[in-house]
């Protein structure tokens, strides 16, 4: 709820939208409500779930473990982030991340907010946890990054593992 210039939520609450390029989110700020200082959405993500090697020219990208593990590829580096830790790509550096447990919640926090209208249009409102799992569509998220801005794909998932 967003009242007084203030934003208070609880666990589980938030706009809940599926993301084309897998995955929930659920919103916890939007840039609507930060005056585009900044976006929050948490992340449910499934083991494999992998982001195309990516930038956002014009914003900072804070990824906060909150359960489960991911390999983030960072400036031609991989980083392994489990539990509690903290990977921050900022503006203009490529980067990507993959899920490498069963599943993972992840806290993303993008500042300044000016990538909101890419991710939603790369979404639709869902209700059910089971949309957790269903397949990405990747032309999706390439039409809404060529439409939207906020993001500049460079190329696929970068990761290699046997």
């Amino acid at each position: 709820m967003n009242t007084s210039g203030s934003i208070v939520r609880q666990d589980g609450e938030g706009e809940r939208l599926w993301f084309a390029g897998g995955g929930i989110h659920i919103w916890k700020a939007s840039t609507k409500e930060t005056g585009g200082a900044f976006l929050l959405f948490e992340d449910l993500l499934t083991r494999g779930k992998a982001t195309p090697l990516h930038t956002h020219p014009n914003a900072d990208e804070m990824l906060y473990v909150l359960e489960g593990e991911i390999l983030v590829h960072i400036a031609g580096a991989e980083h392994r982030v489990g539990p509690r830790g903290l990977a921050v790509a900022l503006r203009g550096i490529p980067h990507a991340f993959m899920v490498t447990s069963e599943a993972a919640r992840v806290l993303c926090f993008e500042t300044p907010g000016n990538a909101e209208a890419f991710y939603r249009g790369a979404s639709e409102p869902t209700s059910s946890e089971s949309d957790v799992s269903k397949p990405p569509d990747f032309a999706r998220v390439g039409e809404s990054a060529a439409r939207n801005g906020g993001i500049e794909i460079i190329g696929p998932p970068p990761f290699h593992l046997a």
